[in-house]
């Protein structure tokens, strides 16, 4: 793995070369030109929460307003946030706010009744069911201290809550992110899925878990659509290059720009917006490819716009 990301800098570091662009170039100094009309944040970390956060719901609204995006999606690990959004939706105009549930133990489990409770809420602002994520097999397993896991697959196929999660997802026509599951389970979740009726899936940060080339290949024939984020690039996770390599080998409809910000201390969400668009078009992503991935397939997923 180490060496992967080594390989993906060194060539990223050569083709900015190639083309006379600095691998230093302030986001500061093209960032302000760059235009965030229309743009869609699937993976918005705000407070009130249990972890330290930049800022609150209401102010990660006004400073997505202000910046002229289309919508964002409030996430919490450990709380439903459809409640959330519905609140900062009466107090910020012109600005789409969704919320969601992730299925992390702080809310039961693979609980289907917190799915049904998001989904009957006041406001009709729940779109989003999240598989575990710091409690996931794969994170706690990999990623975290190790302790209690919430298991989505046992001998080989899907729990049944899993199922009956599902199930609530394509009656109410929801989408569904797999969180941090291993690229294998994905794989075996997917079909499942899309089985019970589910028609929106979204690999959340497909690139922190690990995927290769050939499962990420495999997650867009299935019709998946796969979460590269800021976040995983700001704190050295990745590179431009990686995501670069991948959108050109699989197709620039297979994905999804996000991200991830709302730690304290990190950026807040439209200057890390600017700095990744700045990004990609540095490496060569054209402008008309950043609105898919940042405006056409996110609002798709959110059943902004028909596919």
């Amino acid at each position: 793995m180490v060496q992967n990301r080594w390989s993906s800098a060194v060539l990223l570091t050569l083709v900015l070369g190639m083309n006379g662009i600095s691998m230093h170039s302030s986001a500061g100094e093209q960032g302000p030109d760059i235009s965030l009309e229309g743009v869609v944040d699937l993976h918005v970390h705000a407070g009130p929460d249990s972890r330290p956060r930049s800022v609150n719901d209401l102010e990660a609204a006004r400073g997505a307003k202000d910046a002229r995006m289309r919508a964002i999606l409030l996430k919490n690990h450990f709380t439903m946030t459809a409640d959330r959004a519905a609140l900062a939706m009466e107090q910020v105009e012109n600005l789409e706010i969704f919320g969601g549930v992730v299925l992390n133990r702080a809310v039961g489990g693979i609980n289907p009744e917190a799915v049904r409770q998001m989904v009957d809420f006041s406001g009709g602002r729940g779109k989003v069911v999240w598989l575990p994520t710091f409690d996931a097999e794969w994170y706690v397993t990999n990623a975290g201290a190790g302790g209690v896991f919430v298991s989505v697959m046992q001998a080989g196929a899907p729990v049944p809550t899993v199922l009956e999660v599902f199930s609530l997802v394509a009656e109410h026509d929801l989408l569904l992110a797999t969180g941090h599951s291993a690229p294998e389970e994905v794989l075996a979740l997917i079909p499942a899925a899309k089985r019970l009726g589910v028609r929106r899936i979204l690999v959340t940060h497909v690139f922190s878990q690990g995927a290769t080339m050939a499962q990420m290949r495999e997650m867009a024939s299935e019709g998946a659509i796969m979460e590269i984020d800021w976040l995983a690039v700001f704190s050295g996770g990745r590179s431009i290059m990686d995501y670069t390599i991948a959108i050109r080998e699989i197709g620039v409809d297979h994905f999804v720009m996000s991200t991830d910000l709302g730690q304290a201390g990190n950026p807040l969400h439209p200057e890390g917006w600017r700095a990744y668009i700045s990004a990609m078009r540095e490496v060569g992503i054209t402008v008309d490819e950043i609105d898919i991935m940042a405006k056409r397939n996110p609002a798709r997923l959110l059943g902004l716009d028909p596919w």
